[in-house]
């Protein structure tokens, strides 16, 4: 296998190292379906981040872009098993949003790399009824395993400590992948690449998504400038929504999480809502700009395979839908400006996951609170003057009743009780893990000066 030249080697450990575009993988076209009704849109992969996916109106050319913009995680990467009707078991998905890919260009400022700037896990439980999106913050500072470049065949090394958003330029996104699963322990074969601009356009095609502001907005570095209240965002100003840091809570990228997560259950909320799932249009913009802007692993583009989990997300009940950020704290001197990790609550954490049990966090992120809804005060009731009593008359004595013989009642069929529904799943909470459920509405608090 090619080795690097000393320039990348050098470049590898100042943080710098890049890559070529990677390769994307070839998978056999899929025919066209006789019924447009059958296809669930490309855009499950960021829908399946706030933990919902949503059916869509498409056909042949959005297939056929699918299969074009699909990435092997793994050299040889099989053809994805199909699964019809609900997905067998439960499933990790990672969605990575990367920052100066190909599909960005220079419309938000000259990049020197490619970052994996949003890193999401999506855990589902086997049982279905539950499951746990982990928000891992860019700058955390973790082991990174080696990594192959799909363009020339050439490998990175493994490293001890360095941010987690150095590896999509250390190998693409199967880069990204293996980064994770070597931290969590987790094995996970789903993965979707997402652009800035993949955020603009799917955001604008289901008419912008309602969010909360405790307090005004306004940071220059990611252009926002928002007033309190809540807002339905969308394009560019939903995307800087997203990327805002300066603006609220401490500055930090773990209050960027926490407005992100309030972004995402809102846009659970959101696409539950019939206005969406029965709107064709709304569905069919969705699905397009996914397939056009998402580029999904190989092993999510079984159009049976999206239906499938399509079909199992919609039964989880929000309240088990949990938002949590990755335990790590920021203020180590060795590491200024970065994160490190909690290993102790980490541990924790993942092992409830592996366990396949509910989690719940013991607070909110550092830049949410609880929505306060003004709830109006009960009308007041009018005195009343109350009336002379009189002495009651005491009643006239009652004859026994006579008693009836017992008649004989001939035995009928036997009724059965209804089943008893079968209990929630209970979550675990985990006192020093941050983050939301997806029922919980939450508003964005600015900047603590």
């Amino acid at each position: 296998m090619a080795e690097l030249t000393r320039r990348d080697l050098a470049a590898e450990r100042r943080g710098r190292g890049a890559t070529k575009p990677v390769r994307h993988g070839q998978l056999k076209k899929h025919r066209g379906w006789p019924t447009a009704l059958k296809f669930v849109a490309s855009a499950l992969a960021v829908v399946l981040v706030a933990g919902l996916s949503v059916s869509a109106y498409a056909g042949y050319t959005l297939s056929k872009k699918l299969n074009d913009n699909a990435i092997d995680l793994t050299p040889g990467d099989l053809d994805p098993v199909a699964q019809v009707g609900e997905f067998k078991g439960g499933f990790n998905l990672l969605v990575v949003g990367v920052d100066n890919d190909a599909d960005q260009g220079n419309a938000y400022g000259a990049r020197g790399g490619t970052l994996n700037d949003v890193n999401i896990l999506l855990h589902v439980s086997a049982d279905h009824k539950s499951a746990t999106v982990v928000s891992l913050p860019r700058d955390l500072i973790i082991p990174h395993p080696t990594c192959t470049n799909p363009e020339t065949g050439g490998t990175y090394g493994a490293m001890s400590a360095r941010p987690l958003n150095e590896a999509m330029s250390r190998g693409g996104l199967a880069c990204v992948v293996a980064t994770v699963a070597n931290l969590t322990g987790l094995k996970i074969p789903y993965a979707a690449q997402m652009s800035f601009k993949a955020v603009v356009k799917m955001t604008d095609a289901i008419g912008g998504v309602q969010v909360c502001l405790a307090d005004p907005i306004n940071d220059k570095k990611s252009d926002l400038d928002l007033p309190a209240g809540t807002q339905t965002i969308s394009g560019k100003t939903a995307l800087a929504f997203l990327r805002v840091r300066h603006g609220v809570g401490d500055g930090s990228d773990l209050s960027r999480i926490s407005v992100q997560q309030i972004y995402l259950s809102a846009l659970v909320r959101q696409i539950k809502s019939a206005d969406t799932l029965t709107n064709p249009g709304k569905l069919y913009g969705l699905a397009d700009a996914a397939a056009t802007h998402v580029k999904l692993s190989t092993s999510l583009t079984s159009v049976d395979t999206m239906v499938a989990m399509a079909q199992t997300l919609r039964t989880i009940n929000l309240k088990t839908m949990s938002f949590v950020q990755y335990p790590g704290s920021t203020g180590n001197k060795k590491y200024p400006g970065k994160v490190v990790p909690n290993v102790a609550v980490a541990t924790e954490l993942f092992d409830l996951i592996k366990a396949d049990k509910p989690v719940k966090a013991g607070s909110l992120g550092r830049a949410a609170e609880v929505e306060v809804t003004e709830t109006p005060a009960p009308p007041s009731t009018p005195a009343v003057t109350p009336k002379p009593t009189k002495t009651p008359t005491p009643p006239a004595p009652t004859t026994p009743p006579t008693k009836t013989p017992t008649a004989t009642v001939t035995e009928g069929p036997t009724v059965t009780p209804p089943a008893t529904p079968a209990p929630e799943a209970t979550a675990d909470t985990l006192e020093s893990v941050v983050g939301q459920t997806a029922d919980q509405q939450t508003c964005a608090k600015g900047y603590l000066k």
